[in-house]
């Protein structure tokens, strides 16, 4: 049944494509060549394999799509397409005209933060990264240990910890190396456009997933994360968090201010924030969705399908949400990680997925593939999704299941000489 409605959607995965497709809505689908899938063919109404990520390049194709099938707005729900849609979305005058503003000081986390500052709100000491000479300045100023990161990659991607002044050297190098050039794990749709240092934010880390309705932010969940000091991959998502019920005020209070103060309005928006000693800091914020099976945990613990809130809004095929929902059910995701080696076998992940409290199992490793240094997102092996009662529950279940369920047996990485001897 055809809502009458049409939506150049840029970017993305099948599960977007899919809410957009029930709900009767002709889409005109830009994607990347390298994310084509087949369900993606079979679906758009129009596809257009473009390097949407290149204005010179997606601006023509939109112009002319516009022109031939009509919009009635530009979406995307993914990273890389934010700043193209919400750009196109001004020129269009299908958005009030600062959507294209927002999204980029959210995707520069350099912007953000000076943003920020200018508004009043907390942020810790930054400065951009301008020469081996500024890393040294910063630390002298801010102390350590302090955090070196590219502006505006995910995932993790590039994210350095300067634990002291012996420790910049390194710091230095994996700068050089990584800087002008493209992401290369996972996604090579990044580009590495400049770091910037700020200092350490101490204290346990959560995220915020919300969905915004002409200015009004609605807080739909607190996600609890697992990470380590030694690496910046997200090692798992646990939903509701535990928090005491101040905890969760202090979270959610700071999180609406800080999307009425970046201009965030309208869709889905995922904001990763440490309760420090000083207390909430935001770390970094997006204008999508979450990665990491947060939106399935969403869904599962509150029932609120935010892809689906995330297509319709836009077109206005959907009533905002009233009020923050009430958990059913808790629902948690742990990562897979081995330490580096070769793979040498994999056994277990049909059992664990046959389950019925795992909503998902995957396993991205075969035999013979290499198993890297976990430093961020991309280097995790694969992942565990279950539901139980309450959040104790799931979590003790998708542990067991992580550690003793699923085998990924790794030949140990040869260590050099000079390392065994040290």
């Amino acid at each position: 049944m055809s809502s009458g409605k049409t939506v150049l959607l840029i970017g993305g995965i099948d599960a977007h494509l899919e809410r957009f497709a029930a709900l009767g809505v002709k889409v005109v689908l830009f994607q990347h060549p390298d994310k084509i899938t087949a369900y993606q063919a079979r679906t758009a109404d129009v596809l257009l394999v473009v390097d949407y990520t290149d204005w010179d390049v997606v601006l023509p194709f939109a112009e002319t799509a516009r022109r031939l099938y009509g919009a009635d707005a530009v979406v995307s729900l993914t990273e890389p397409g934010l700043n193209p849609a919400s750009r196109l979305g001004d020129l269009f005058g299908l958005t009030d005209g600062r959507r294209h503003e927002v999204s980029r000081r959210m995707r520069d986390k350099l912007l953000m933060r000076r943003h920020l500052a200018e508004h009043g709100q907390p942020v810790p000491h930054v400065a951009p990264v301008e020469g081996r000479a500024s890393l040294e300045r910063f630390g002298d100023r801010a102390g350590y240990p302090f955090i070196v990161k590219p502006v505006s990659t995910t995932a993790g991607f590039g994210l350095l910890r300067a634990e002291s002044p012996q420790d910049l050297d390194r710091v230095w190098a994996r700068v050089r190396e990584l800087d002008g050039g493209r992401t290369d794990r996972g996604s090579r749709m990044f580009t590495v456009d400049g770091f910037m240092m700020e200092s350490f934010v101490d204290g346990p880390e959560f995220s915020v997933e919300a969905l915004s309705f002409a200015g009004r932010h609605v807080v739909v969940a607190v996600t609890e994360k697992l990470t380590a000091d030694e690496h910046f991959a997200e090692l798992g998502h646990a939903v509701p968090a535990r928090l005491a019920g101040v905890e969760q005020e202090l979270l959610t209070g700071a999180v609406e201010e800080f999307l009425t103060v970046m201009g965030v309005t309208d869709g889905p928006s995922h904001t990763e924030i440490r309760l420090s000693s000083r207390g909430p800091v935001v770390i970094e914020s997006h204008n999508r969705l979450a990665g990491g099976s947060i939106v399935d945990l969403v869904e599962t613990a509150y029932g609120i399908d935010m892809v689906g809130y995330g297509a319709a809004w836009p077109l206005g095929l959907i009533e905002p949400l009233t009020a923050p929902p009430v958990p059913k059910a808790a629902a948690v995701m742990r990562a897979l990680v081995r330490e580096p080696g070769v793979v040498t076998s994999v056994s277990g992940v049909d059992e664990v997925r046959s389950r019925p409290d795992v909503l998902a199992a995957q396993v991205s490793v075969r035999p013979g593939d290499t198993v890297r240094p976990l430093r961020d997102n991309w280097d995790r092996l694969g992942s565990v999704v279950v539901t139980a009662a309450d959040t104790d529950a799931a979590e003790a279940l998708c542990e067991r299941l992580v550690r003793s369920e699923i085998r990924i047996d790794v030949e140990p990485a040869a260590v050099p000489a000079a390392v065994r001897a040290a």
